[in-house]
């Protein structure tokens, strides 16, 4: 009976400390599936080349597998499921949407420095050209002049209403849409809007309070009209309306502003315009007076589709965290990041480079469009020192673009790599999956650290780091929600 105690001890001893690496283990490492996306990847040309990519009708009725209870939502779409694949080879797929990331990048960081100088964007008057390029850089709406407009939600404008795809974008507050007759307009997908064949258009006189609070505004013979204008030369002008905007359903809401424009210059890739979905007075969240807004960005590499929604309730298992509001700039998400851990060890950076201080510099937005997550380059390189040093027998090889942490995993069908958590001021820790940092760049293998440094004082969490998460915005409490795989 004794030997019986004595080996039951033993052993339970023996059984807690395996168990406890293993738990110590699950959270420092994370499991990449690499054989698999290495297929979607290569699978992704090879099927557009045999036309199996899904037909621009299929898109249109294609319904999001999850169900909603919330009456006010639309379909979310990846850009590659809405206009399939034209670059050559994934490489090259990869390639253009990091330079297009870039641009956008910088004008959101341009924008934000403006703003904590006092200076807003009808100061510049940016169609004169007597005034330099760099000094006009404005906020390029989801890189769509540069075409990087990554998701586009499906919806209705005018009554009865034409359905349009439209960029949305966290990083913009103006609604806008093409509309007949056009003096200059790009190609879309979809027919373009005609605002004499709805009954609810209605254009806005100067004095509304809607066209007093536009960046950039003119009169002419009492009406409103807008421009909203982009880095590269790109713009918007036109009529700013009202409209009936319906939702994926049979819902819809009378009197948004939106702008109407006739004059439209840029790569909008396919997009009839854009929904705005800001902290500003003109964002659509504010003008329909919703309490909460979400979305799920799905993978976007994938056909699938899910859903933008407003006024409905975050799942109860979110990771949630305090927005923080710019008093220089109301159009931007700002999450109260206050650590970053890698292998389960917080890293030495001061909390202070993750603040937003009084004059309206520094601070972490949270962004739609931008693609990749940009952190001040001591914290990025304290994150990416951890990473590598937990990834030391990984075939590392060459930089890619902005990357410079890359690996050749080609001979490799799954590799364990460091877990990436983000902390908040409230004690919250959302941990990212592997496939959110370690993304393929080509379709022979290599993956790349999908962070990089920056060296204005802004950070962006980008969408890469979001997709499969569904984002809740609570802006009655000011409070952000992640919830994974809520797709």
């Amino acid at each position: 009976m004794e030997k019986i105690v004595i080996f039951a001890a033993v052993f339970s001893v023996f059984a807690a400390t395996v168990l406890s690496r293993t738990l110590l283990s699950a959270s420092k490492a994370d499991l990449l599936d690499v054989s698999s996306t290495i297929s979607r990847t290569q699978d992704l040309f090879s099927l557009n080349s045999q036309n199996v990519l899904p037909s621009m009708h299929e898109v249109h009725h294609k319904r999001p597998v999850v169900s909603t209870d919330s009456a006010l939502s639309f379909q979310l779409h990846s850009r590659l499921s809405v206009r399939g694949a034209s670059d050559k080879d994934y490489k090259s797929l990869a390639l253009a949407r990091l330079a297009r990331d870039s641009a956008r990048v910088k004008a959101i960081q341009t924008r934000v420095d403006l703003a904590s100088l006092g200076i807003r964007k009808a100061d510049l008057t940016p169609l004169e050209a007597e005034l330099e390029e760099e000094k006009l850089e404005g906020p390029v709406i989801s890189g769509t002049s540069q075409g990087s407009g990554e998701y586009f939600c499906r919806i209705g404008v005018g009554n009865p209403p034409t359905q349009s795809y439209m960029v949305l974008d966290t990083g913009s507050d103006v609604n806008w849409v093409q509309c007949a007759p056009c003096a200059d307009c790009y190609q879309q997908a979809d027919p373009i809007f005609d605002p004499g064949l709805s009954s609810s258009f209605n254009q806005l006189t100067c004095e509304t309070q809607q066209c007093k609070s536009l960046d950039v505004s003119e009169c002419r013979n009492n009406t409103c009209l807008y421009e909203v204008s982009y880095g590269d030369g790109s713009y918007t002008v036109g009529d700013f309306a009202t409209e009936t905007i319906t939702f994926g359903g049979s819902s819809s809401v009378k009197n948004v502003a939106i702008g109407c424009g006739h004059n439209n210059e840029g790569l909008f890739v396919g997009a009839a315009g854009l929904i705005g979905l800001g902290g500003g007075a003109l964002s659509f969240p504010s003008q329909i007076n919703a309490t909460s807004f979400s979305y799920c960005l799905v993978d976007r590499d994938s056909d699938s589709a899910s859903t933008l929604e407003f006024n409905s309730v975050a799942p109860p298992d979110a990771v949630t965290a305090p927005l923080i509001r710019n008093s220089k700039l109301d159009t931007f998400y700002y999450v109260d990041l206050t650590g970053i851990s890698v292998a389960g060890d917080l890293l030495p950076i001061p909390p202070s480079t993750f603040q937003l201080n009084g004059n309206g510099n520094g601070g972490v937005i949270i962004d739609s469009g931008t693609a990749i997550t940009r952190l001040q380059t001591e914290a990025y390189n304290s994150m990416r020192n951890a990473f590598t040093k937990g990834t030391k027998d990984l075939p590392s090889t060459n930089g890619v673009a902005l990357f410079d942490t890359c690996y050749d995993l080609s001979s490799k069908k799954s590799v364990e790599v460091p877990t990436v958590s983000f902390h908040f001021s409230n004690s919250k820790e959302l941990r990212l999956p592997a496939k959110n940092y370690l993304i393929p760049v080509d379709s022979s293998g290599t993956f790349c650290f999908a962070f990089a440094p920056t060296s204005s004082s802004l950070g962006i969490i980008g969408n890469v780091q979001q997709q499969g998460t569904r984002v809740s915005y609570d802006l009655a409490n000011s409070l952000v929600g992640f919830s994974p795989n809520k797709c």
